[in-house]
C-alpha cells in the first residue's frame, strides 16, 4: 500500500508532463498553416515557409517528421538538416518517464505528503522477520496464547485474571501520553548519532537519548491521527535517585489537566548488559529494529495499584497483535512486584526500547512497528 501511494504520487507528475507533450503536439498541428520554419545560410537568419501538415488526428501526425538544425559556431560550416519522427521523440520520452517511475517510486519528498499520506504510508504490510542471535538468553515463566510472560511478582498469572480485564469492555481513546523517567538513558554511538556521554550510556542532550525515541514514537502516532502529549522532563538527572517521585509528580499533573488520557508509556533503555554488548534486535524486511519489553507492575509491593490487571490485559493485547503482524518486535512481558506508577492510567505500562547494545537508529526504527501496531488494536 505505502509503495502504491509513493507510485501514485510520483505519477501524478508524471501525467502533466505527458500532458504538455501531448498538448505541444496538438498545439502545432493546430498552427500548421501559420508556422514558419526557421532555417540558416552561411550568414543569415532567413524565414521560408513549410506545406501544411495534411493530418486530420494526432495518431497520422506521429508519422511525420520534425526538422532540427544543426547549428554551429563556425560560420564557415556547413548547416546539417537532422530528421527525427514525432513518435520517436515521444517514445524516447515515455521510455525515459517510466524509468523515473522505476527510480523514483520509492523516494519521497515529505514536505509534499498530506497528513493523510503519511498515514497510508505506515499502513501495515506484510513483511519476513527475524530475531537477530543475542548474548542473553530468552527466558520467561508461562504462554498465554501467542504471548510469552516473564512473571517475576508475587502474583499467578491466569488466563482467567485477564480474560476477567477483558470482559470489562473497557475503551481506550486514541490519546497517548509519552514520557521518560529516566530521561538520560542512551544507545551505543554511531556515525551520526555521535554524541557527548554524562555517564554510562547516558546524556542529558535530548537528541541522542530515550527522548528522540520519544520524538519518533509520538511523529508516528501522530501521523495515524493519535493525539499525543510528549514530555520531555529530566527525571534522572541531575539526580538519580529518586526519578520515579519525579516523574509521577509530572504525569499525574499531566492527566489531571488532559481528559481520557489512559494510555501513557515510559519509554526506557534496557539496562542489562551495561558494558554494551547487549543488543536484543529483529530484522524486519530490510531494515534493524531494537527489540521492545513490556513491563507492568502490580500491586505486590505494597502500593496501591487496583488498574494493575487492565493494564496487563491492556499489553498482552498490544503484544498480540504485534505477535500476528512483526513475530519478534516484542520479547516477553515482564510482571513485576513494584508498581512504576502505572496506577495512573488502565493503559499504563514501560516500553524498554533495546538496550545498551542497540543504536539509536534501531531503537527509533521500532517506534514506526509499534505505532502500526497500535493502530490495529485502539
Amino acid at each position: 500500500m505505502a509503495k502504491l501511494k509513493v507510485y501514485n504520487i510520483k505519477l501524478n507528475k508524471v501525467l502533466k508532463i505527458i500532458a504538455i507533450v501531448v498538448a505541444l503536439v496538438i498545439f502545432i498541428k493546430l498552427l500548421s498553416d501559420k508556422v514558419q520554419a526557421i532555417e540558416f545560410d552561411d550568414s543569415n537568419l532567413i524565414n521560408s515557409s513549410v506545406s501544411k501538415v495534411k493530418t486530420e488526428t494526432l495518431t497520422g501526425y506521429l508519422g511525420k517528421t520534425l526538422a532540427i538544425f544543426n547549428t554551429t559556431k563556425n560560420k564557415d560550416e556547413e548547416t546539417k538538416e537532422i530528421y527525427i519522427s514525432v513518435k520517436n521523440i515521444l517514445k524516447y520520452e515515455l521510455g525515459t518517464l517510466n524509468k523515473i517511475i522505476e527510480e523514483e517510486s520509492l523516494k519521497i519528498n515529505e514536505e509534499e505528503l498530506t497528513s493523510d499520506d503519511k498515514a497510508e504510508l505506515l499502513e501495515y504490510q506484510e513483511v519476513e522477520t527475524e530475531v537477530q542471535e543475542s548474548i542473553v538468553e530468552e527466558r520467561y515463566t508461562q504462554e498465554l496464547e501467542t504471548v510469552k510472560i516473564k512473571n517475576t511478582s508475587g502474583y499467578e498469572i491466569t488466563d482467567a485474571m485477564l480474560q476477567e480485564a477483558e470482559n470489562n469492555n473497557y475503551t481506550y481513546s486514541r490519546n497517548v501520553l509519552i514520557y521518560h523517567t529516566h530521561t538520560c538513558e542512551s544507545y551505543t554511538s554511531e556515525p551520526g548519532y555521535e554524541y557527548e556521554s554524562s555517564g554510562n550510556y547516558r546524556t542529558t542532550d535530548l537528541n541522542f537519548s530515550v527522548s528522540r525515541v520519544g520524538d519518533e514514537l509520538e511523529k508516528n502516532l501522530k501521523d495515524l491521527k493519535f493525539n499525543v502529549i510528549h514530555d520531555k522532563t529530566y527525571h534522572d538527572f541531575p539526580a538519580y535517585s529518586g526519578s520515579y517521585t519525579r516523574s509521577y509528580e509530572t504525569v499525574e499533573n499531566i492527566v489531571n489537566k488532559n481528559d481520557n488520557y489512559e494510555i501513557i508509556f515510559d519509554i526506557h533503555r534496557d539496562a542489562v548488559g551495561s558494558d554494551g554488548a547487549y543488543a536484543p534486535t529483529v530484522k524486519i524486511g530490510e531494515e534493524y529494529a531494537a527489540q521492545l519489553m513490556f513491563v507492568i507492575g502490580t500491586d505486590a509491593g505494597g502500593l496501591e495499584h487496583p488498574n494493575w490487571k487492565q493494564n496487563l490485559s491492556f499489553a498482552v493485547k498490544v503484544q498480540k497483535k504485534a505477535n500476528e503482524l512483526y513475530p519478534g518486535l516484542f520479547r516477553p512481558i515482564m510482571v513485576s512486584d513494584s508498581r512504576f506508577n502505572q496506577n495512573l492510567g488502565a493503559g499504563a505500562c514501560i516500553i524498554e526500547v533495546g538496550a545498551t547494545g542497540n543504536t539509536l537508529q534501531q531503537a527509533m526504527n521500532s517506534m514506526k512497528y509499534l505505532s502500526i501496531v497500535l493502530d490495529n488494536v485502539i
